[in-house]
């Protein structure tokens, strides 16, 4: 009689086979952007993206509101021989009148609770960090945030649905101030089993709660989550199931009784699903249905009386008493009795069975929805069966004595090809709590100590001013006679007496030494109205044993790819003038004299260092006997960069390089030049300012990764500057910084790969583009270098690269500003206009370089105004020029 009364809340299989389809549904939904505003079933992202690895410690507080109590829990875990988990907790009542009153009286009852807690610990001095169970719908943006959604369950506190409840509570401990805590993530009880249960087996990626209310999370692909940014990894989604249904897609099965529950909630319409399910709603279900049967006289005779009409006086405990199977026909004749009806034995077993019907729909509803997420685990992995495991909690799950054999004896017919394991969380949601609040805790400590690690590349205004003082202090040591002996930054005489006054005319050749490669150029330069510069030239390489092998053997390999050259445009007849590029340090006695002071950028010939580069030239020319030439110019590209920009832009006065390596150089007067005679005029200095802090000047700002650099470089202890801002070391740095950061396990999971033990592996390309590109694409030159990386891994390189080319930037300006302020001072100007021709490839392709050096620029020289050109091959072109300009001023003195 009861099955025939109640037959619409007996599921069928087929049923619940559909539900599982629909919900499936609703998950989707729920995760795309574009259907998730209007989603009942809301998945929302948590932001915890990993179950604790077991690598989680420390001391922890955990507040878990939400169900019918409030409690507070410390959490130590620490680590000896394995992980272990100490925890002490305290409950405290929320009365009615609380959940129901101001929202700010609500986070004052918590802050008064958590302060009465921490004064019973002790640790009122202490600032612990605090992981906040909040068992309610929120948005997260992040771990440390949750805006209310919605009340559910019993609460219904005015002023908070809308607020972040993290501002919320830290305002009522501010306004306490007689303790401090640090929240560091809000975190759902359905989130917090999970994590409790993953503490215990790894295989935990679902949490499940049928208790007061009932909802269910489980690690999601990223790749599926259209509203939080990245594909990569998992994260938790928080379904919010109890609102499954809320947009009528449960019409068909929701019984009269469910309507009449709903219509008397605090929250009428709203989280449907939960009202057929949770243990709020099961007595008060079973109370409708019994005055509707004794209405009808189907049961007590008839019977009706005030108890059994007052809503919430058949409670679910009673459920629960009532099916347990040796004792529960006396519980339902005891509970009954007290509700004044009287029951017969008939009475007692009706009563019972109704109460079955009616948990056991529960059991199964919970089933279908939690095999739709079973499903989408095993879709996800791409796998034929599923192992996992599943974390309950909750006093229905946990008290009703037939409700998890029912519950798990369904799922398993649903899901016939999972394997499951249900594990009962024993600490509730408070565990998981402290291990969300654990691992954001080593997290941020984490950001702390990179952000430490990276504040050293950070430079203050002043710090700045300091190195351009030194700079200038330097420069001063270079160009006096008593001084520049001893002095690191050389300040070169380069006998470039003039920049090009546009009568420069003929064919000129051009030799560029300077790298890797050798080019050999033909330039034609032809005077008058239209001034034209033509260029010819030829890529040679040098392979690395001629680099480090006999100066002879250098010169010869130069001297035949002259000879190519030569015999490829056909004129080796001619005895044409030559300008030699060469940008190594020397120091020039004439324009067309130059003895080398010493190799740098991986050169290691022999018999070079001291001697006069034109020289053994000449004698590579004369050993070939094939052709001649007029050598007249030695030049450094430096110069070469500040002569090309001169032929465009008259007021370019210095030259720049900021490539593989870095250097400048600029028009000094004649009067400061003390190691060359004569007063009049002016000439070109080449500052080799690479050599910059060699004497320990800029100790004081450099860091164990730039001391790690140059312990390891060819020439260790020297180009000290030049190893701070350019292309060769920058990608060192950063490789360095990476290296570090992976042992102190910040990286990589703490695996130090083959790839990031390579010395030069990061070329100085990667850094800009790291800096210019999106974090997918920052993981895919990772990979290609061989370092699998996570997404939080391609936050940190990128942030690393940024720090180390930012002060690269910063302190080339400083150096910059140091050359303007002098040319200005030479001159006896307030205001100085002032071009400056650059080349190099990091200050042509790094995204932020150039823009941030010129700011420094500005900022430590404001009386100058400085302009920068891009110069076109002043290797090449720049050579031509000053030959020119030289074989100009040579026949104007004949």
């Amino acid at each position: 009689q009861i099955d025939k009364y109640l037959y619409a809340m007996r599921l069928s299989d087929e049923t619940l086979i559909d539900v599982m389809a629909r919900f499936r549904r609703e998950m989707k939904n729920g995760l795309s952007r574009d259907f998730n505003p209007t989603a009942a079933v809301k998945m929302l992202p948590t932001f915890v993206r990993s179950i604790p690895d077991g690598s989680e410690k420390g001391d922890f507080i955990a507040l878990d509101l939400g169900g019918s109590y409030f409690r507070i829990l410390r959490v130590k875990v620490s680590h000896e021989k394995k992980q272990t988990v100490q925890m002490e907790s305290e409950i405290y009542n929320t009365p009615e009148d609380i959940m129901h009153g101001s929202g700010t009286r609500l986070f004052d009852h918590v802050a008064e609770c958590l302060g009465d807690f921490m004064e019973k610990q002790q640790i009122k001095d202490k600032k612990l960090p605090v992981g906040f169970t909040f068992s309610f719908p929120c948005r997260q943006t992040k771990l440390d945030e949750g805006i209310l959604i919605t009340w559910t369950k019993r609460f219904k506190a005015s002023g908070v649905e809308g607020a972040d409840v993290v501002r919320l509570l830290n305002k009522a401990i501010k306004k306490r101030g007689d303790y401090d805590a640090d929240i560091m993530a809000v975190v759902n009880d359905t989130v917090g089993t999970m994590m409790t249960c993953g503490f215990d087996d790894q295989r935990c990626e679902v949490g499940l709660i049928i208790g007061t209310g009932t909802n269910a999370c489980y690690m999601e692909e990223m790749r599926h989550i259209d509203l939080v940014e990245g594909d990569e990894g998992r994260m938790c989604i928080n379904t919010e199931w109890g609102a499954f249904g809320d947009d009528g897609s449960l019409e068909d099965i929701r019984t009269e009784f469910d309507r009449e529950i709903d219509r008397g909630s605090l929250n009428p319409g709203k989280q449907l699903f939960e009202k057929m399910v949770s243990g709020l709603y099961m007595g008060e279900l079973v109370r409708l249905i019994l005055v509707k049967m004794a209405k009808e006289g189907l049961l007590f005779e008839g019977r009706i009386t005030p108890e059994l009409l007052t809503k919430g006086k058949f409670e679910t405990k009673h459920v629960s008493a009532i099916e347990k199977s040796k004792e529960g026909l006396n519980k339902a004749k005891e509970i009954l009795t007290r509700l004044g009806v009287e029951p017969s034995h008939e009475d007692c077993i009706a009563v019972q069975h109704v109460c079955t019907i009616v948990s056991f729909r529960s059991a199964n509803l919970v089933a279908s929805t939690l095999g739709a997420i079973l499903n989408q685990l095993r879709d996800n992995k791409g796998v034929g069966r599923l192992r996992t495991t599943v974390g309950v909690d909750g006093s229905l799950y946990k008290m009703h004595p037939q409700y998890a054999r029912r519950l798990h004896k369904t799922t398993r017919r649903l899901v016939p090809d999972s394997e499951v394991r249900f594990l009962l969380s024993e600490s509730g949601s408070g565990k998981g709590a402290a291990m969300v609040t654990a691992v954001a805790y080593r997290l941020s400590e984490q950001h702390r100590l990179i952000d430490e690690t990276l504040a050293e590349f950070k430079l203050t205004h002043e710090q700045l001013l300091q190195v351009k003082k030194r700079m200038r202090a330097e420069m001063e040591a270079g160009l006096k006679k008593k001084t520049h002996e001893t002095a690191k930054v050389k300040m070169l005489p380069t006998f470039v007496r003039s920049t090009p006054d546009g009568t420069e005319n003929g064919d000129f050749l051009a030799l560029d030494l300077g790298g890797t490669n050798f080019r050999v150029l033909l330039v034609k330069i032809r005077s008058g109205k239209r001034r034209t510069v033509e260029m010819h030239n030829k890529i040679y390489a040098i392979p690395i044993e001629v680099m480090q092998g006999t100066g002879e053997e250098l010169f010869d390999h130069i001297v035949t790819c002259i000879s190519d050259f030569l015999d490829y445009m056909g004129i080796k007849g001619a005895r044409l003038p030559l300008g030699f590029t060469f940008s190594f340090p020397c120091k020039q006695t004439s324009l067309d004299a130059g003895i080398l002071l010493n190799w740098t950028k991986g050169f290691k010939a022999t018999d070079c260092e001291g001697e006069d580069v034109v020289y053994l030239l000449r004698e590579g020319i004369k050993r070939r006997e094939e052709f001649d030439l007029d050598v007249v110019a030695v030049v450094n590209d430096t110069v070469g960069t500040m002569m090309t920009c001169a032929y465009e832009d008259p007021n370019c006065e210095i030259g720049l390089i900021v490539g593989t390596g870095s250097n400048a150089c600029y028009m000094e007067e004649m009067r400061n030049i003390e190691m060359v005679d004569g007063e009049q005029g002016r000439m070109c200095v080449n500052t080799e300012w690479g050599a910059f802090g060699d004497n320990g000047c800029l100790d004081d700002i450099r860091t164990i990764y730039d001391k790690a650099v140059d312990d390891y470089s060819l020439n260790a202890g020297k180009q000290r500057y030049e190893k701070m801002i350019s292309g060769m070391y920058l990608g060192e740095i950063v490789r360095n910084i990476l290296i570090d950061f992976t042992k102190r396990g910040f990286l990589f999971r703490g695996q130090i790969s083959e790839t990031l033990k390579t010395r030069h592996i990061f070329e100085t390309k990667f850094l800009s583009q790291i800096e210019r590109l999106a974090l997918l694409q920052v993981r895919a030159i990772l990979q290609q270098l061989g370092l699998n990386s996570t997404c939080d891994d391609s936050i940190i390189v990128k942030t690393v690269c940024g720090a180390v080319s930012r002060r690269a930037a910063q302190l080339c300006g400083a150096g910059m500003a140091a050359v303007v302020d002098k040319i200005r001072e030479n001159r006896g100007l307030e205001h100085l206009e002032i071009t400056v021709g650059v080349d190099g490839t990091l200050y042509k392709l790094h995204p932020h370089f150039s823009r941030i050096m010129h700011q420094t620029v500005k900022d430590l020289a404001p009386n100058c105004d400085v302009t920068f050109l891009l110069s076109e091959d002043g290797s090449g072109k720049g050579a031509a020029l000053i030959t020119a300009v030289g074989c100009r001023l040579r026949d104007a003195e004949q």
